[in-house]
């Protein structure tokens, strides 16, 4: 044990003691997060206010030193002015060379009492530098970690002690350094180690913000990979089914024909045999209030939006559909993400604006297909919501899957609205 007490003591106050270890400025986001608000030019000179506050510190120290230490005589002046400059270094040097400050400011605390002893004009030497070492002392526990206080405290009591022992005088060198410096040392490492905590703390939630965040969005790949699954097997399904009856609507078939259309068959449901082995896994056992009760009902589109209105208006929300411009079929993928936006701003209103009256406009136009979900102003307070509160990424996952643009904003009546636009290549009847 006192090995590891020894060696403990030489990796943190002996080890790299005078290692290059600036003080950063302080963090502007840091400001941010903490509720502080000022202008950029103040906040860009707020960074470097503890540098600030440390060289006025030293500067203060150096010119009460100087002024008061002095004696008659030039020596005495001179004495002064040195004495003055090497007690205000070892604090300066705190934003630079902390460890290395500590002993800098021993030697002070050494040199002055010294002096105190040897010269008959040198009795106040001995105080300041006491107090230069608690100054440094604290400035190095808040820079760096709780547990040198202890350390340097024992080494600066322990010093002082046996430069006081020669002249009797140990219980004036050990009062005043050892019990002022063991409070002020408590409470800076009482504050060092309640930063750290806070910091840990606010690094943790932030980490797990974006490990909420990340499973979120991958959750909502998951389904939508399932759902791309589903669709994507049905077109295989029916590509297969129509390669093996296709030699039997010709009479009389080549053999190359039927050749090519049994290849077609057989990678058909070889790529069928591939998705339900790597997407089969993806399919969710726990569908949303929304989803169709029974996990193999084919995967819902805007046909079956009535159905969904007629879902939320049970569950106390009065909503209006509009349609404009000639309904038509579209791919399958563009028909479900669209039904699963609707969907999911409809239950967003439901949860987040009680009371809410919600329209639903869909607009099929010659490019694409355009969605607008808007809701009011909430008449009452809403529930605490249970949910990840990550609905609006899966929107835009879903739109920017399909090369879409979405935009989700609260309205100037405190209601919200979701419009998105999803391109549909147009078929060669509607090109023409």
């Amino acid at each position: 044990m006192a090995h590891g007490v020894i060696n403990r003591f030489r990796q943190d106050l002996i080890t790299g003691a005078f290692v290059f270890h600036p003080l950063p400025p302080v963090d502007g986001s840091r400001m941010a997060a903490a509720g502080w608000r000022f202008p950029s030019r103040l906040r860009r000179g707020l960074r470097w206010a503890p540098h600030t506050i440390v060289c006025g510190l030293a500067a203060f120290v150096f010119l009460v030193t100087a002024g008061s230490t002095y004696s008659d005589g030039t020596i005495g002046t001179l004495l002064s002015l040195i004495f003055g400059l090497l007690i205000s270094t070892p604090i300066a040097l705190t934003l630079f060379r902390p460890v290395g400050a500590f002993w800098l400011s021993v030697a002070v605390l050494v040199l002055g009492m010294l002096i105190s002893l040897a010269a008959p004009f040198g009795n106040s030497y001995d105080g300041y530098g006491a107090v230069t070492n608690i100054l440094v002392m604290t400035l190095v526990v808040l820079r760096t970690r709780p547990r040198l206080a202890l350390e340097m405290w024992l080494v600066s009591v322990v010093v002082g002690t046996v430069v006081a022992v020669p002249s009797g005088e140990v219980d004036r060198a050990l009062g005043p350094l050892a019990v002022v410096s063991g409070i002020l040392l408590i409470t800076a490492a009482a504050i060092r180690a309640w930063r750290q905590e806070r910091q840990h703390v606010v690094e943790t939630e932030t980490v797990t913000a974006e490990e909420r965040s990340r499973r979120t969005l991958l959750e909502e790949r998951a389904t939508i990979a399932r759902e791309l699954h589903d669709v994507v097997a049905h077109h295989m399904s029916v590509i297969a089914i129509q390669a093996e009856a296709a030699p039997y609507r010709v009479k009389d078939t080549p053999p190359e024909l039927a050749t090519s259309f049994a290849t077609i068959r057989e990678n058909a449901v070889a790529a069928l045999t591939e998705l339900r082995r790597i997407l089969g896994v993806v399919r969710s056992e726990d569908p949303d209030a929304f989803a169709d009760a029974a996990p193999e009902a084919p995967q819902p589109t805007l046909a079956d939006l009535e159905s969904l209105l007629g879902s939320v208006r049970g569950a106390g929300l009065t909503v209006e559909a509009v349609v404009t411009g000639a309904a038509r079929p579209l791919p399958q993928g563009v028909e479900l993400s669209a039904y699963r936006i609707v969907q999911e701003a409809l239950s967003n209103t439901l949860r987040h604006a009680p009371g809410a009256e919600a329209r639903v406009e869909i607009s099929y136009v010659l490019g694409g297909l355009g969605l607008r979900i808007v809701n009011g102003a909430p008449s009452r307070l809403a529930k605490p919501s249970p949910g990840a509160g990550h609905g609006l990424l899966g929107m835009r996952e879903r739109v920017q899957m399909l090369g879409g643009e979405m935009t989700a904003e609260p309205t100037e009546d405190g209601g919200f609205e979701v419009a998105a636009f999803i391109p549909v290549a147009a078929t060669a009847g509607e090109a023409a």
